[in-house]
């Protein structure tokens, strides 16, 4: 069983944007299954690696399709991105020099902020950019 099953409550009803949720969602899942099978201080450098790029690469992309759009809680969704990716990179520099209690905050942190995210404040662009064209 995945650590966050994804369904469809969780959709934003813009589907490239969905998509990179999906792949959120994946890279938090590998990170937690791997920290579970014992695997974390080998793996979880890596896989958290690819989260926090995937995780800026996101950001950068969902911002440009609300600026598109002329969204008009484009920056009150810039400042959440930034605290965001600020504590995911402290978790980071954390996760290098403490010990694996530090990576179960971490998922908790992370599936907790991610999945509350979306379910609030992405869900409040969808029907907007769906508005404006955007699918």
């Amino acid at each position: 069983m995945a650590y966050i099953d994804w369904d469809e409550t969780y959709s934003v009803s813009v589907k490239a944007m969905d998509d990179q949720h999906k792949k959120l969602v994946g890279l938090i899942n590998q990170l937690h299954d791997a920290m579970k099978a014992g695997q974390g201080s080998k793996e979880a450098p890596e896989i958290l690696k690819s989260l926090v790029d995937y995780t800026h690469y996101h950001f950068e992309a969902e911002e440009k399709m609300l600026e598109k759009g002329a969204y008009p809680g484009l920056l009150n969704q810039q400042k959440m991105h930034k605290v965001f990716v600020d504590q995911i990179e402290q978790y980071q520099a954390d996760l290098a020099t403490k010990s694996l209690t530090m990576g179960v905050k971490l998922s908790e942190f992370l599936k907790n902020w991610l999945m509350n995210h979306i379910s609030v404040e992405d869900k409040k662009y969808g029907k907007f950019m769906n508005e404006k064209g955007i699918q």
